[in-house]
């Protein structure tokens, strides 16, 4: 897929360092064709590896998708240089008057606190509330999915004994689904949370359908109203190196982290990572864009009713 995003974003060379097909501004102008407008809510910290990891996850479909990044204004990123985020990102006041094809919200770093506890909730609840009416499907991610659940559908979160690290295997149910269509029976993804959540209360909820899950971490992919919602629990975008970096950053704070499962060759720490999981992760993206946006989305927003 061409991927537009602006043409000085600095993760575009990486993206075609790896052959990813990135379309330039001036291109993509010259082709008569109706694009998809995917927005991302990036709360992760690390912006720029959120992107890129965002970014590779959806550059496999044959559809031309414009991205364009949002970022709370009620609370002040730490780890990213105001420059980037200046240049790159906008806020929720300058792209709420139109209509979004997809909205894509990021997990992020807060999910032991209570919700209401999160600086930036009410800004994201009201994100959330815009999108019943301006986002034909919108994609939740590992915290941004135990958020929307909760607030959406009223489904606890649940915190775990111990946290969830590693590359755990899954499975799919109703194969018919399009969001999984092409998985296989079994497949991997890249958990890291403290926190779950509660799979009574999505199996007792009608406007909920759990699609895949793992029998040690629970549920995976839940679909809220036709999939007008997904909710995706793991981190299937991850990087490679991403959980490594998590397990040594842990314990460099003296934390003391169990070993990430089934991730390093051996259970050893000294092994390169090897990643297994990403074929999964691009035919869930590509089915997010073509099941749930393309097939849905109106080519003009004015004709929905």
């Amino acid at each position: 897929m061409p991927i537009r995003i602006d043409n000085d974003l600095p993760v575009k060379k990486i993206l075609e360092q790896e052959n990813i097909f990135v379309m330039d501004e001036n291109r993509a102008m010259s082709q008569d064709i109706r694009p998809l407008d995917i927005l991302i809510l990036n709360l992760m910290p690390l912006k720029e590896d959120a992107e890129l990891q965002l970014l590779r996850s959806l550059s496999n479909t044959p559809l031309q998708v414009n991205i364009s990044f949002i970022r709370t204004v009620s609370h002040e990123a730490k780890n990213a240089s105001q420059s980037h985020l200046e240049r790159f990102y906008t806020d929720f006041n300058s792209i709420k008057d139109r209509k979004w094809d997809g909205l894509i919200i990021t997990g992020a770093p807060v999910e032991t606190m209570e919700f209401e506890e999160v600086e930036y909730w009410d800004e994201l609840t009201k994100i959330m509330d815009w999108s019943k009416d301006n986002v034909t499907s919108t994609l939740h991610i590992c915290w941004g999915a135990q958020a929307g659940l909760y607030y959406r559908y009223g489904v606890a979160k649940i915190r775990l004994e111990k946290k969830f690290s590693g590359v755990y295997k899954h499975y799919t149910f109703h194969k018919r689904t399009p969001l999984v269509r092409g998985f296989d029976d079994s497949f991997l993804v890249p958990q890291s949370r403290y926190t779950g959540v509660d799979k009574e209360a999505i199996v007792n909820n009608p406007l909920l359908e759990i699609v895949a899950e793992s029998k040690i971490t629970g549920p995976y992919l839940i679909i809220g109203e036709e999939g007008k919602n997904i909710f995706v629990t793991g981190h299937p975008e991850y990087d490679t190196i991403t959980l490594d970096q998590e397990y040594k950053r842990d314990l460099a704070k003296g934390i003391n982290p169990d070993i990430p499962v089934n991730y390093y060759p051996d259970d050893n720490p000294e092994n390169k990572p090897i990643k297994s999981w990403r074929c999964h992760a691009n035919t869930l993206y590509t089915n997010w864009l073509n099941y749930y946006v393309y097939q849905q989305t109106p080519y003009e927003w004015t004709k929905k009713a």
